[in-house]
């Protein structure tokens, strides 16, 4: 018992840097980007570590295939790789920073919450 209070207190000491970390964190995501493709290159996204889609390519043979279930198809299938691979990324650098402060990264906290 008197172990998880001295984590909790020291967590507490840390509250201003373990912030402070986080919203730096929070601007470096903005510039961390990712893409995903679909129909072998002709569909291209880019997103940032926000979750924000930067950029839509289509190339040639994509537009002027004519098929638009098809082309929404593939617009859906790059943009979630795309986010998907952002996910990854921001999972990845949230560890880099939590692990710094002895918290367990976002992977540990959805499986503690999950049982």
């Amino acid at each position: 018992m008197f172990k998880e209070l001295g984590q909790i207190a020291s967590l507490m000491r840390q509250a201003p840097k373990i912030k402070e970390e986080m919203e730096k964190l929070q601007q470096r995501l903005g510039s961390l980007t990712v893409d995903g493709d679909s129909g072998a290159g002709m569909v291209k996204v880019r997103v940032n570590g926000r979750s924000e889609v930067l950029s839509v390519t289509l190339n040639e043979d994509a537009v002027q295939g004519g098929d638009r279930e098809l082309l929404e198809d593939l617009i859906r299938a790059a943009t979630n790789q795309a986010l998907d691979k952002a996910r990854r990324l921001v999972a990845e650098e949230t560890g880099k920073v939590t692990a710094g402060f002895g918290l367990p990264n976002l992977e540990e906290l959805s499986g503690l919450m999950g049982k």
